[in-house]
């Protein structure tokens, strides 16, 4: 039997209206696969192996059938022992530790990659998690980006923001909506704006032009080993925001893939098949994409619910299928 670890955050810190790694854990167990847990702290180096300390992990089956937080209760999921062992024991190991995406998430990085040489299966590929910087990685497909700038100096945004006139900036490392302003024409606050943003130009930060198309939401759309899944949830903004992000208040509405979302998805693809990436969600506003996200995507729930898919399980499929 095949066996399967996920290294997330702790089991009760879950959303269990929303969480995508439930989904997952819950496909894989209905896919008999034997499911482990971890923590980021539960990783250590050992004689010379990347082990965890790692507990087998099961959901009780009502509540895995239909994952309603209404019947969870206190005792939704059981845990084994706690036991030191090889992460090289797992067939596959899910990384599915939120951001931030600080030193010590690449830290962990080294040590999966570790494990993956010594055989185990890493998913997301622990070197292209380092690589992919979530919203730089997107302008690598510049036929598909909205026009942008990138830099630390002062005078550099501010001729990119005098040229466009209405402007997001962001931080690089921002998740969740998180340090996101924009910044309209005659703005008295376009410097502090950038001072904040750039640690007074220590950081370098991204500019964006303003895409009015957000009024009718933030894509995410979710690609599996570089195909993407039929439907994007639009995330859609709350009155007197400009963020899409759920995080943020924004609500979804899932929605089949427009032409131009399928030919996107069609330039990124294989590139992210290449580089490891199995599951990713990259983000579309309008006909132009801004983000890929490939730390630990989310709206699998969302798109299931709407549209009576099972991506978990579509991606767990295609995961094991990688082990033959």
């Amino acid at each position: 039997m095949k066996k399967i670890a996920f290294l997330m955050d702790p089991i009760d810190s879950l959303s269990l209206k929303k969480d995508s790694t439930l989904a997952m854990i819950r496909s894989a167990q209905h896919r008999d696969l034997d499911v482990y847990y971890l923590r980021q702290e539960d990783l250590t180096l050992h004689e010379g192996k990347v082990c965890g300390l790692i507990s087998s992990l099961k959901l009780r089956e009502d509540f895995a059938q239909s994952l309603d937080p209404a019947i969870a209760g206190d005792d939704w999921y059981s845990l084994g022992k706690e036991t030191l062992r090889p992460l090289a024991d797992m067939d596959i190991v899910m990384m599915r530790k939120d951001p931030p995406f600080d030193m010590e998430y690449i830290y962990t990085t080294y040590l999966l990659e570790r494990a993956e040489a010594d055989g185990a299966f890493v998913v997301n590929k622990p070197k292209s998690l380092r690589d992919c910087n979530e919203k730089l990685f997107a302008t690598t497909f510049p036929q598909c980006c909205p026009d942008l700038v990138v830099s630390r100096r002062m005078d550099v945004l501010k001729a990119f923001h005098k040229k466009h006139k209405n402007v997001v900036f962001k931080k690089l490392d921002g998740m969740g909506g998180a340090s996101i302003f924009r910044v309209m024409e005659n703005d008295p606050n376009l410097t502090v704006v950038i001072e904040t943003l750039t640690e007074n130009g220590a950081q370098q930060i991204m500019g964006q032009v303003y895409l009015p198309e957000i009024v009718d939401g933030d894509k995410r759309i979710l690609l599996i080993n570089g195909e993407a899944v039929p439907y994007a949830l639009a995330r859609i903004p709350s009155a007197g925001e400009s963020r899409g992000n759920l995080a943020a208040g924004g609500r979804g509405e899932a929605r089949p893939l427009t032409a131009r979302d399928k030919w996107i998805a069609e330039q990124v693809g294989p590139e992210l098949k290449r580089r490891g990436l199995m599951f990713v969600g990259i983000d579309v506003i309008g006909d132009y994409l801004t983000e890929i996200n490939v730390t630990c995507p989310t709206c699998i729930r969302e798109l299931d619910a709407q549209f009576d898919l099972d991506i978990a399980g579509d991606l767990i499929d295609a995961v094991v299928m990688q082990l033959d």
